[in-house]
């Protein structure tokens, strides 16, 4: 009995001094700076014990008895992992990660989850940092700087553009690139972008409103996606993933101006966030912004501006051109405020995942912007637009600029000389039209994740929407005359979706991975009619409303399903697949597939990958439903012209049939060197076919009244018209260049160089367009000569990032390089035939970026950017094109040659010189020269 008592006497004892917890305390440090790092995700391997360090560095840990080793870990740092030291102190040095975003595991794709090295088609993976360090004040213009193959850029001409700038991959419009937050599908704008610049007849989300802050990095899959994603996904995916666990909470102040002293900018940005439980954590962020509009008038070129209002045969001194020369002697630039406009946005984000049980998670995201823009029509001077005194800026002393208003003898005519006898118009300088628009944009996604034997189920539904509104002020309808009013409300639109999706997954065995799931979702879009002022005769001047008869809501039901295979044959060697089938209310279904496969070569040092796949777009309800038309009065009758959607009479009696799904065929080749863990180096090819390509017309007329176009129009009252078709077959080829050196010591600090770009080899329409009978025998087309240069050449023909990253102690430097290549445009608007024979040629131009960030301390820091440091601003030129036998070619090179004629048309493209930077279509970069931003953030 004594020997039994001692017994447990000792395992008593043991038990206390080995076997109870035990915590542990110290201090985690940067291991190059010494800094301390708050934030650092500390844990016990194999059990649910786990703390963060404090915003010291400071960390104290609860280790349960099982416990027998502690890891540490950080984004962009070396895990470590280490014994249960038998004191009760441990402090570490985490040492940076050069190679930290190769080996994040890729979220974007289906089934397996692998590291960038692994994945089998390229995808480019940018972080917070990144994003950062451009200076730039959105998500979307960050991009701009940072990845080659996306393009976007401010356009010359603003009203409801100013709150969607038109965005691309690969130079396939925003309708081709699936955006995606934390992998659920983002709602579509409801604009339908119709000026004619890049993006002409397209949408896609607003990356503009989501908040950099919120950002924790950015994965671009390269590839077509459809048999993953169904529709859209035809250039590539985009996924924007949230920041998730709590680190630490940050506020930053920003503010910045451009050198010309205009276009400030303001913002204000709080995340923070909490964790909780095991793997419990809620991030948010909130943010306020405002920019001022940054004015970029030229001035007026007095032979177009004569050759566009007055009379060019006469001299300067006759009535009819006086006034002209008078004004602008006054006003060099016509009074016209143009260049950007003014915007204000609100942005809240929050994402959040709840533990329910051991292996299931319940997550959300939701975000909401509220945006508001300004932005000035061109102003009407008075020899352009009169509208009878009822908007004028009297100036005393002024004379009178005026030339007349309307055809002889009609009322208004009559009306504006009797106002004029009674001195109305003395010292009348005339008015500038404002456009406001109102955007309101929201996503959510409520979404439960289990993982039970292995088995990876993911349930979720996505609520998202975006409506815009907008009002004309300072303008008139002049059909109304001296009833109208001067504010107007045009209408908007409205587009929202409600998605579901069930992905299951399971690693059947360290080879094989399979995935499947569905997706269903239901889109409506809204078409919302303006006052009646604003629509009724000529509507209100500048920005015309939206009709009565075009107003409606219209919405469809998809339903999809996916299957997803891979097979690691050996360690080094995978191939993938993949199909998914398609069933739409509206057009009918669509089945895709996908194969792909890599090689990995000399221990990873080379890797070797492709992918051949089929892919859909499904036509936008915008481009389905949009119907935007305008009534004038002409030889007696009420005639209508603008766009007529594909179930309209207007479509049906010209042969136009309804839209139907895009079809493309993409094949990738890629080619990856990474000869040491510092150095990378990848090549991919791209080859992306797409048929029954939609595209938004030319305006269609008719001069003769025998050919069946001309007695349909006649019939119809249509003095033009414009329409959506699968019209075309195109071919677009390049090549993408990532290459990187990480980690290279110079001095005492270190040193990242980089450097990517994407070329474009071709992109072509192939063979001729779908012409409707009607419209091919008048001898019209769907395409004009100005539409076709949009779509194969209105981004740059290759763009280049090179740069640097220096950090030394508390100092980080950035500088950055990007090579915009040659850009055109043919305008048939502006210049006549001959511009079938001229194209607007943009010279290939670099564009400096300079970063510098300091760390006071480790609550406090600051970043000073100079964005376009050498003031390089976009510059075209007119070039002849064509062949010597194309009907305009002499008149074109006689165009050129001649110095006054050729600086004439450099006028009409450019309004009188009004837009002398971008001209009407744009430019590969912005026309807003050096800008100024700072920072300072406050880590807490």
């Amino acid at each position: 009995m004594k020997k039994v008592l001692q017994t447990f006497t000792l395992l008593l004892i043991t038990t206390y001094v080995f076997g109870q917890d035990k915590t542990i305390t110290g201090t985690i440090t940067d291991k190059t700076s010494g800094a301390p790092m708050p934030g650092v995700n500390i844990s016990v391997k194999g059990t649910s014990a786990g703390t963060q360090s404090d915003g010291n560095g400071q960390y104290r840990l609860n280790v349960p008895a099982s416990g027998q080793s502690i890891v540490f870990s950080f984004v962009g740092y070396k895990t470590l992992e280490f014994p249960v030291p038998s004191s009760n102190t441990l402090d570490v040095g985490l040492e940076e990660d050069v190679n930290a975003l190769d080996e994040v595991i890729v979220t974007v794709g289906r089934g397996s989850q692998r590291t960038i090295i692994d994945n089998p088609v390229p995808v480019d993976n940018f972080n917070a940092k990144d994003l950062n360090t451009t200076g730039q004040f959105t998500f979307d213009k960050a991009l701009q700087y940072r990845v080659p193959s996306f393009n976007t850029v401010n356009t010359p001409v603003n009203d409801a553009t100013t709150l969607l700038d038109p965005y691309e991959i690969r130079n396939l419009g925003p309708s081709r690139t699936l955006i995606l937050i934390n992998g659920k599908r983002k709602n579509l704008s409801s604009l339908l972008y119709v000026q004619f610049a890049p993006g002409r007849g397209e949408t896609g989300a607003d990356l503009s409103g989501i908040p950099t802050d919120a950002i924790k990095r950015v994965e671009i899959l390269r590839d077509g996606a459809s048999a993953q994603y169904g529709s859209d996904a035809i250039a590539g995916v985009m996924n924007v993933i949230l920041k998730d666990k709590y680190e630490y909470s940050t506020l930053n102040v920003t503010s910045g101006v451009t050198s010309k002293g205009d276009g400030g900018t303001y913002g204000l940005s709080f995340n923070s966030g909490s964790n909780f439980g095991k793997n419990g954590f809620i991030n948010y962020t909130v943010g306020v912004n405002q920019t001022n509009n940054a004015v970029r008038s030229g001035i007026i070129d007095v032979p177009t501006e004569i050759a566009t209002f007055g009379d060019p045969s006469a001299p300067l001194t006759d009535p009819s051109n006086a006034p002209i020369v008078a004004y602008l002697q006054r006003f060099p630039t016509a009074n016209n405020i143009n260049g950007t406009g003014e915007t204000s946005a609100a942005k809240f984000t929050i994402n959040m995942g709840i533990p329910i049980s051991e292996n299931t998670q319940f997550y959300s995201n939701a975000a909401f912007v509220a945006k508001k823009v300004i932005s000035n029509a061109n102003f009407r001077t008075p020899y352009w637009r009169i509208d009878h005194g009822l908007l004028h800026r009297p100036l005393p002393g002024a004379p009178d600029y005026t030339t007349g208003a309307g055809a002889t003898g009609s009322p208004i005519q009559n009306e504006y000389l009797a106002d004029k006898a009674a001195g109305v118009y003395q010292g009348y300088i005339g008015y500038m039209p404002t456009f406001e628009g109102d955007l309101k944009d929201y996503n959510a996604t409520f979404g439960v994740k289990n993982d039970n034997n292995g088995w990876i189920t993911d349930a979720s539904i996505t609520f998202g929407g975006n409506q815009q509104l907008y009002t004309v002020n300072n303008t008139v309808n002049r059909g109304l005359r001296k009833a109208s009013p001067t504010s107007f409300k045009p209408g908007g639109f409205n587009f929202s979706h409600i998605v579901g999706n069930l992905d299951i997954s399971k690693a059947l065995s360290d080879k094989v991975n399979v995935a499947f799931g569905s997706e269903a979702r239901s889109e409506t879009f809204e078409i919302i009619a303006g006052d009646t002022a604003s629509y009724v005769k000529e509507g209100s001047n500048s920005f015309p409303g939206i009709r009565q008869e075009n107003a409606r809501t219209n919405s469809r039901f998809n339903f999809g399903a996916y299957l997803d295979v891979s097979y690691d044959i050996t360690e080094n060697f995978l191939i993938a697949g993949a199909v998914r089938a398609e069933k739409y209310s509206d057009f009918g279904e669509a089945f895709v597939w996908k194969l792909s496969s890599r090689l990995k070569l000399l221990e990873d040092r080379i890797v070797l990958r492709g992918s051949i796949s089929t892919g859909f777009r499904a036509p936008t309800l915008h481009q389905i439903y949009a119907q935007s038309t305008q009534a004038s009065f002409a030889g007696g009758n009420i005639v209508l012209s603008g766009l007529f959607n594909n179930g309209s009479k207007e479509a049906f009696l010209l042969g136009i049939p309804k839209l139907t799904a895009e079809k493309s065929d993409n094949i990738t080749l890629g080619l990856g060197f990474n000869p040491t863990s510092n150095l990378s180096v990848s090549v991919d090819y791209y080859n992306i076919t797409i048929r029954d390509r939609i595209v938004y017309s030319s305006s269609i007329t008719s001069s003769s009244t025998t050919s069946t176009l001309g007695q349909i129009l006649a019939a119809g009252n249509l003095a033009s018209v414009q329409f959506f078709i699968n019209g075309i077959k195109t071919r677009t080829q390049g090549v993408d260049v990532v290459a990187s050196y990480k980690g290279l010591n110079v001095g005492t600090g270190r040193l990242g160089l980089n450097v990517a770009g994407n070329f474009t080899l071709s992109n072509e329409i192939l063979g001729t367009p779908n012409e409707p009978a009607a419209i091919a025998a008048d001898g019209s087309s769907i395409l004009n000569a100005q539409i076709k240069s949009l779509l194969v050449e209105g981004r740059p023909l290759y763009k280049v990032i090179g740069g640097l990253d220096y950090s030394i102690g508390h100092w980080n430097i950035v500088l950055n390089g990007t090579l915009f290549g040659t850009t055109r445009f043919q305008d048939l608007d502006n210049g006549g035939a001959v511009m079938n024979n001229i194209k607007q040629v943009f010279s290939p131009a670099v564009v400096t970026d300079l970063n510098i960030g300091y760390e006071f301390s480790k609550h406090i820091s600051a970043s000073f950017t100079i964005n376009n440091l050498f003031n390089v601003l976009p510059s075209w030129k007119l070039e002849l094109t064509g062949n010597t036998t194309d009907a305009n070619y002499a008149a074109a090179k006689a165009t050129l040659e001649n110095a006054a004629d050729r600086s004439l048309l450099e006028g009409f493209l450019s309004f009188s010189g009004r837009y002398r930077i971008l001209g009407y279509n744009g430019s590969q970069f912005s026309q807003l020269g050096t800008m100024f931003m700072g920072q300072l953030s406050f880590k807490f």
